[in-house]
């Protein structure tokens, strides 16, 4: 089964990863993925889809997590990501040669900490087969050459000679003169 992003959830103050199952009175119910139990978040939890994280890299684009997660997987050969410790400068010769263009700068230790336990994480959860999400999908489909639509303008343009327009509100005088 292909993992999708879109539906895994890292919560601010909870450890691990959580899949989203589904909304629930004033939340959310999730999963965890290290051991499958389910749990109540409310509104105010801290919690961000990892399809919306990026890494910041020195070209003006930036490099989405999915896409690190994968070079993380094909540079590993799927083994178990480097175990964060307190050494920045490993995490960091790691990152370089994974992600050469990552921005140094903007790319925090704290940062390359999360990434690879969560990298850890989804790989024990057998998780790393990840899903195109649909825009990227339909992005792909529309650069492939295809005939142009044309919208029939002569249908817009009767529609809305059929719609009767609406008749100006007179307006009554209401000023009141006191002699």
């Amino acid at each position: 089964m292909k993992t999708e992003l879109a539906k895994i959830l890292s919560i601010g103050g909870q450890p691990g990863l959580y899949r989203y199952l589904v909304h629930s009175n004033g939340g959310i119910v999730v999963e965890s993925l290290a051991d499958g139990k389910r749990k109540w978040m409310g509104p105010s939890a801290r919690m961000t889809f990892l399809s919306d994280i990026s890494v910041y890299t020195q070209t003006n684009d930036e490099l989405k997590l999915q896409d690190v997660l994968i070079r993380m997987k094909d540079f590993l050969q799927q083994e178990q990501a480097p175990v964060p410790g307190k050494d920045p400068a490993a995490m960091a010769a790691f990152f370089e040669k994974v992600i050469p263009e990552y921005d140094r700068d903007r790319f925090y230790p704290s940062h390359m900490k999360k990434v690879l336990d969560w990298y850890n994480v989804l790989r024990s959860a057998d998780a790393l087969d990840f899903e195109v999400p649909a825009e990227e999908a339909a992005e792909d489909a529309t650069e492939s050459p295809a005939e142009e639509i044309k919208p029939d303008v002569k249908a817009e343009t009767k529609a809305e000679a059929k719609v009767p327009a609406k008749p100006a509100r007179s307006v009554a005088n209401t000023s009141k003169s006191t002699a």
